[in-house]
């Protein structure tokens, strides 16, 4: 079967489902292709930026349906006992990505979206044409959009610089059950990670970790790291041991990879983590995927219209835009990692927003962005 959609969107996340809604709610036809079917959980922190609510709301979602927790507070702990807390900026909402996802899913689907569950097996771009290979079809299409994730076996096709280095990461999330704020999302720190605990809806809490890989393997599974590794941190030791897990199992990601990336790939424009990720202590990863959805379908639907003129300028642009709004974000990011990942510098970080708590507000406005309307710049 051949199709040939305005728009074909690979990879159907936050991402990928914003862009598809922006997409058709401005008349195109859009093919979404994702792998796995909805509802599904994913490893994720789950915190929303309020940032990002304007833009929701332009685009006919309402989350409050969902019955989300409303979060203002942010609590960073380290492995020896400091403790800090600050008022979140802007705020923002918990809510799972099996919600979430499938909230989104759903509203394409109204939209008139084709929403395909398949694998990509290769994409080709020839002349102003790409030709999007799937298990059971073919789509035809002058605009691609990446929207896969972290790491797929398309970077592999794409031989993205990225991709042929080994990352140093490994995620770990999960749902539990038992005493949390439902205001407050908390960031502890542990000996080679960190992890975000925060509510959800239905009264569930989600936690999800970064670790570093040679300091799990150390460990016969995930309970015997958590015992050695994050209950060093008593905040996360108190939690553990006084939560219930609701999964079978916590769910994994290896290879997380916070190398840069580069925003378009054989003329794919990518958006969400597949073109960047922001380091999880950012809290921020939701709201960024969503927004960078908005500002490539603006441009997109300018090239349909004729007010970008060729692939060129909309190519440009979106690599402009994309820096303009998210490099100085990444780059904190970076730089916030690589701080906290030794004791010493945790140590005196946590020291200085201690005792200047609007320290630690400022340096949340440097990796979040401004609630706008329709445009942003």
């Amino acid at each position: 079967m051949e199709r040939n959609p305005d728009v074909v969107i690979i990879g159907g996340g936050l991402a990928g489902l914003t862009a598809a809604l922006h997409l058709s709610k401005e008349g195109l036809k859009v093919t979404l292709v994702e792998k796995n079917a909805y509802p599904r959980h994913k490893v994720c922190g789950e915190y929303v930026s309020n940032e990002i609510l304007p833009y929701l709301q332009w685009l006919g979602v309402d989350v409050l349906e969902l019955q989300p927790t409303k979060i203002t507070d942010l609590e960073f702990t380290t492995a020896r006992g400091k403790h800090v807390k600050a008022r979140l900026p802007l705020g923002g909402f918990g809510i799972s990505r099996y919600s979430f996802d499938n909230f989104l899913y759903q509203k394409a689907i109204l939209n008139g979206c084709t929403i395909i569950t398949e694998t990509v097996t290769a994409v080709s771009f020839t002349g102003e044409t790409f030709t999007v290979s799937c298990q059971n079809q073919v789509l035809i299409t002058k605009i691609v959009l990446g929207a896969y994730g972290k790491r797929a076996h398309i970077d592999q096709i794409l031989a993205r610089d990225f991709i042929r280095k080994s990352a140093p990461w490994l995620a770990v999330k999960a749902h539990y059950s038992g005493n949390f704020p439902n205001d407050v999302v908390a960031l502890h720190n542990f000996d080679g990670g960190y992890c975000g605990i925060s509510k959800v809806e239905n009264d569930r809490i989600n936690v999800c970790y970064l670790a570093d890989v040679n300091t799990f393997k150390k460990y016969k599974n995930i309970v015997d790291y958590q015992q050695h590794v994050l209950y060093k941190n008593a905040h996360l030791k108190s939690f553990f041991e006084n939560s219930t897990l609701l999964f079978e199992k916590q769910i994994t990601i290896s290879q997380v990879s916070f190398d840069k990336k580069s925003t378009i790939e054989d003329h794919i424009l990518m958006i969400g983590d597949t073109a960047g990720l922001i380091h999880p202590l950012c809290g921020n990863g939701m709201a960024m995927a969503m927004h960078g959805a908005k500002i490539a379908s603006e441009l997109i639907l300018d090239y349909y219209s004729g007010k970008i003129t060729s692939r060129q300028v909309l190519e440009s642009a979106y690599a402009r835009k994309w820096s303009q709004n998210f490099g100085k974000r990444l780059f904190v990011g970076r730089l916030l990692a690589k701080a906290l990942q030794y004791e010493t510098s945790t140590a005196f970080c946590v020291n200085l927003a201690t005792r200047f708590p609007s320290l630690l507000s400022w340096i949340i406005k440097q990796t979040h962005g401004k609630p706008k309307e329709n445009k942003w710049a």
